[in-house]
Formats: structure tokens, sequence, C-alpha cells
């Protein structure tokens, strides 16, 4: 059991990925509202080394010797990856013991205005960054930024760093109803993407309850309208996923592990993490796929969300 790395996961977009998670729940540089991770308890744009290099590396290496090499090995997890000073290093490591295995970089690109940030990223073989906002207005609502991070100084990274980065960029933008889809928005999103010059712009929306109640996804017409409005070409909608289902890392035994559970009493995000062992980025990608066949539903109460059986499926194979 390793307590930085979690996986496989199932992933679309990077097939058999092993997460790397190299800060505690939940530091962040962000407070978005649609976050599964849950409320960022720690708002930072401050780079400290929040897991040591060492465990890092100590963990990738008994990992490479007794597995067989995943499709990827993807930076993401708890928090925001590059507020770790030594991810650069991490980098480093895996691209002399396996440089073979592309490297992807989930981030908020919020940090990417550190040019020793972005020259600590060179190395990753895909960067994918996220921006929900073309305004100052709507990145503070959904977002939720520190006071001295502003929208123009988070996006003049992003447009620094195509510049400087030769690997790919897949631009990830997570579209709320009635948050960041006004046309006018999504006209000045149109601009900013124009800027950025991302190998792939991908629509997605919320799966399931985020940080806030207010909030739900949206439907497949209503982003079809905002990619119809972007009109940019390598524009693509993610939202899709039962199809985590066909990838080969998917684990039934998983699946059925946490449905087995939820159908003894409802749990929390948190309380699967403790019950299964299992990292919290991980049991979400099985969220995601049994809520999307209305087979869990989502409560929330006191503490917070709780996931429960639909008594409608009986079927626990799944």
């Amino acid at each position: 059991m390793y307590k930085y790395l979690f996986g496989p996961v199932p992933s679309r977009r990077l097939g058999m990925s092993l997460g790397v998670d190299l800060v505690p729940k939940k530091v962040c540089s962000l407070d978005c509202v649609y976050c599964e991770v849950g409320k960022t308890t720690k708002l930072t744009l401050e780079r400290q080394e929040y897991v040591s290099y060492e465990r890092i590396v100590e963990e990738l290496s008994s990992y490479f010797k007794n597995n067989p090499d995943p499709d990827y090995i993807t930076f993401s997890g708890s928090g925001e990856p590059t507020l770790n000073v030594r991810i650069g290093d991490v980098i480093a490591f895996i691209k002399q013991i396996k440089p073979h295995i592309p490297i992807a970089v989930l981030t908020n690109g919020t940090l990417l205005y550190d040019q020793q940030v972005r020259t600590e990223l060179i190395s990753a073989d895909v960067v994918l960054p996220s921006l929900d906002a073309a305004t100052e207005a709507v990145f503070k609502k959904i977002n939720r930024p520190p006071e001295t991070l502003t929208l123009e100084r988070y996006l003049q990274g992003l447009i620094e760093f195509r510049k400087e980065f030769s690997g790919k960029i897949w631009l990830e933008i997570l579209i709320l109803p009635n948050y960041n889809d006004s046309e006018e928005e999504l006209l000045e999103l149109r601009k900013i993407i124009q800027q950025i010059r991302p190998d792939s712009v991908q629509i997605n929306t919320l799966d399931r309850p985020g940080t806030e109640t207010d909030i739900h996804g949206a439907t497949k017409a209503e982003l079809r309208r905002v990619l119809d409005l972007l009109q940019l070409d390598n524009t693509e909608i993610i939202a899709a996923a039962p199809q985590r289902k066909n990838i080969k890392s998917y684990r039934s035994d998983a699946e059925t592990a946490i449905l087995e559970t939820i159908a003894r009493r409802p749990c929390t995000l948190e309380d699967l993490v403790q019950i299964l062992g299992m990292h919290r980025s991980e049991i979400n990608k099985y969220l995601d796929v049994l809520d999307s066949e209305g087979k869990v539903e989502a409560i929330q109460q006191a503490r917070g969300f709780f996931y429960k059986k639909n008594e409608n499926f009986n079927d626990l194979s799944g």
C-alpha cells in the first residue's frame, strides 16, 4: 500500500494512469466551487516541499520494481501539485529511471506565472491546465482564488508557458450552468484560448456534487451549445464517465467494493478512503461511473455528501 501513489486509475484520456500526489489534502491555490476532492483547507500560493522528495522516490522505486509500467504517470490528487517545490526533481527522476513512460501534470495552472514553475514542468510530456473563467468576476465566483492572485496574472502564466513548452497542452474547461456559460463569458473565453494556443480544448462538466449545493452539471445539449459558441479547432466534449469501463485499468473489484460498502451504510468520500484504503482521486473515478449509471446517489447532510446505493439497482456485480 502506497501513501503518495495511487491507482493505476481508469482514465479515458490517459489510459492506465499511475497517480502521484505531491500535496496533502487539501492544499491548493484555488477553492473551486465544483471540486470533488472537497473544500480547500489551505488556500495558498506558497510553494513548499509538502511531501518529501525522498518519500516519493522511495515509493516510485518500489512500484517500478513490483508492477508493470502504466500508460502514464500523472501528477494529480489531493491539491495543486505545482505547489510542491520538488515537482521538477520528481519528474527528472522518472525520466531517468523510466524515460519511455509519458508524464502528465494535471494542474489548475495558477502558478505558471512563476518562471521557476514553468521550467520545472518543461520535461513533462502533457500538461493539462484548467481554465474556467474569462472575467475577474467569474474567476472569483467559481474558482475563489487567494486575494493576491488576479485573473490577468493567471492568464499570462498560461500564455508564457505555451511559448516555452514543446509538449502537449490539453486545456480543460469545466462548464457550470449559471456560473460561466453566458454567451458573453464564452466569447471572452474564446479570445483567451486563442492567445494560449493549446493543442486541444476539452469541455467538461460536474459529474457529482462539488463543495457547494447550488451547482449542477451541464446537460449534453448545454455542452454542445458551448462547443458551437467557441468555434475552435481541436475542441471536444469529454464528459463521458461511463467510457471508463472500457479501459483496461478499470477494476470491477473496486466498483464492487464501493457498492458493497455503501449498501451497508451511506458513506462520505473520506469514509470510503478510510474503509477501502484507496486514494480519494481513485474512488472519485469509480463514483463518477456509478453515479452516471444511476447506481449511487449523493445525499447532503451536516457532515457533507453521503453516497448510498440506489435501491433500484440490486446487482452488485455491476
